[in-house]
């Protein structure tokens, strides 16, 4: 019979791979995929008098419409900071200004970016598998020291291997519709 130690060890592993999860989402959402988004600019850095502070936390930014973002700055002294700063990130994205919003209109991607960002998001949701897999490798090791301990029977053990199996591949499955959702973000024109 599993205890509170073994059912401890399977809310860890759903925590782990809820983090990856919540990871991917992240990395998913500053993908540039043809429509304005705000979460493009979620890793551009600003020179704020001195500190490199992320740009969300300088200012409001929306996406009034599908192809453009508008930063309305908190502080308007640090237009030219965040203007270089969006300069240098690798969006590719010109930003266009009139003294208190900066502008970013987003094209549509061509059709070989296009297939380059399906690659890229491919490689993301890979990526967080290889991790979730790992985790889920951790977890069977702890239950097989377990029984190598004599804590667990080969049984429990063989329950315990299925259950982490199913939790994995709930998260999987939920990988793969991110995924899927994704592609079909990317590849609509």
């Amino acid at each position: 019979m599993l205890n509170e130690y073994d059912k401890s060890l399977y809310d860890g592993l759903n925590a782990q791979l809820q983090k990856s999860l919540d990871h991917l989402n992240s990395e998913l959402g500053t993908v540039r995929a043809g429509r304005a988004n705000p979460r493009l600019l979620d890793k551009i850095m600003v020179n704020y008098y001195g500190t490199m502070t992320p740009l969300k936390q300088m200012a409001n930014i929306s996406a009034p419409d599908p192809r453009t973002i508008a930063i309305s700055l908190w502080d308007i002294s640090q237009l030219k900071e965040v203007l270089k700063a969006i300069q240098a990130s690798d969006l590719g994205l010109n930003p266009s200004d009139d003294g208190k919003v900066i502008r970013l209109f987003v094209p549509a991607p061509t059709e070989e970016r296009r297939i380059e960002l399906v690659k890229m998001v491919k490689k993301f949701c890979e990526d967080t598998k290889v991790t979730m897999r790992n985790a889920r490798r951790e977890c069977l090791d702890v239950f097989k020291k377990l029984k190598n301990d004599k804590k667990i029977t080969e049984d429990e053990l063989k329950q315990a291997e299925n259950e982490v199996q199913k939790i994995l591949n709930n998260f999987t499955d939920k990988a793969d519709q991110m995924l899927a959702q994704k592609e079909k973000e990317i590849t609509e024109v």
